[in-house]
């Protein structure tokens, strides 16, 4: 199947930590853990309007005339030096050396790893498959609480370092960004609701990918944690999500419990966050796991092409659901490999988080 085209493509503004979580960190009594959340917040939803104004005129970047595909990243970092200007001032190009600043490679060195899993395990050049240059910028903000896509390029904040720490600390949490550009892309699924939660899913699942590709960790090895390391050491929780155990990364007195449900029958009716999308991806989230760890080996190589040609085939509709996601995925599945272990663990992995295939 041909990847459809994408004449309708709204980029949009995706942000890594949920606005939900900064609702109630900004309720805090501790102007220091209330105050950068307030900020963070205000810079959301100034960046999102502008976003949202902008989509309106924004058409995707044209075809490339040379006919090589890139077989190489091309990375820009920018630091922002604790403005909001974007992108910012140039500090790192393509195959320049480590700079001084931690921030700047970590960045560098996700937006390659998330390239180099596209380009070797699925074949694509770039989050457009025609070698997109790959554009980050750190430092955004004072004591920023986020990291987001916003349809053109990743940002990412310092974190205030009393709940949050550098953005750039998880690989997972830069490729969770990047992976909204290649949804973007792709099937360009809506913002809302369902679709909603389902684009946030699979960037959480090519974040998970990426973090595992780059450690060389099995299905089984893995954490299937997305921001493992982000949390600042006096938070109560793990990560920001469990793609093993939605509902249970973090449990804190100032951040509350982690809300994610890990089947339908906890489904969260909400017109928060856009319809709950970062809550119910904890669903879909779940039926990766199951399957990836079903399965066994590296997730990458048959879960992770599953959903990759379910994002790509050019069948998912902009407002999918769930189900018809999950039905898409039991076809990709069958189409690739057969009547086989692939294809029953699909559909075992969807009917234990509730989402029906038939």
């Amino acid at each position: 199947m041909q990847p459809r085209p994408n004449n309708g493509l709204r980029p949009v503004f995706c942000t890594i930590v949920p606005p939900h979580v900064l609702d109630k960190l900004s309720q805090a009594d501790d102007p220091l853990l209330a105050d950068p959340a307030r900020r963070t917040l205000e810079a959301d939803a100034a960046r999102r309007h502008h976003r949202q104004v902008t989509a309106l005129a924004w058409t995707p970047q044209a075809a490339r005339t040379s006919a090589a595909v890139p077989s190489k990243p091309h990375r820009t970092l920018y630091d922002c030096r604790h403005g909001t200007d974007l992108p910012g001032h140039k500090v790192r190009d393509e195959g320049d050396e480590p700079t001084q600043d931690a921030s700047v490679n970590r960045a560098y060195a996700g937006l390659g790893a998330t390239f180099d899993l596209l380009l070797t395990e699925y074949g694509r050049s770039s989050i457009d498959g025609k070698g997109l240059p790959l554009i980050g910028s750190v430092h955004y903000d004072e004591k920023y609480n986020n990291a987001f896509f916003d349809g053109e390029q990743m940002v990412f904040g310092d974190g205030d370092g009393e709940i949050f720490l550098d953005f750039t600390i998880a690989i997972d949490v830069i490729a969770h960004e990047l992976a909204h550009g290649l949804t973007q892309y792709t099937a360009n699924l809506a913002y809302e609701g369902q679709s909603g939660a389902l684009n946030e899913s699979v960037s959480d699942v090519f974040g998970s990918l990426v973090k595992q590709y780059s450690l060389g960790q099995s299905a089984d090895q893995g954490d299937w944690l997305i921001g493992e390391g982000l949390l600042a050491p006096r938070v109560s929780g793990v990560a920001l999500r469990s793609m093993k155990a939605p509902g249970t990364a973090y449990d804190d007195d100032v951040l509350g419990k982690d809300p994610q449900p890990a089947s339908m029958d906890d489904y969260v009716e909400t017109e928060d966050d856009n319809g709950g999308v970062h809550i119910n991806s904890g669903i879909p989230n779940r039926a990766f796991y199951l399957l990836a760890t079903a399965l066994g080996g590296n997730a990458w190589e048959r879960a992770g092409r599953i959903w990759f040609d379910v994002l790509t085939g050019g069948e998912l509709a902009q407002d999918a659901s769930f189900t018809d996601f999950a039905k898409l995925t039991v076809t990709a599945a069958r189409h690739r490999f057969g009547e086989g272990d692939e294809a029953e663990a699909v559909l075992k992995a969807w009917s234990e988080v509730g989402v029906p295939t038939r």
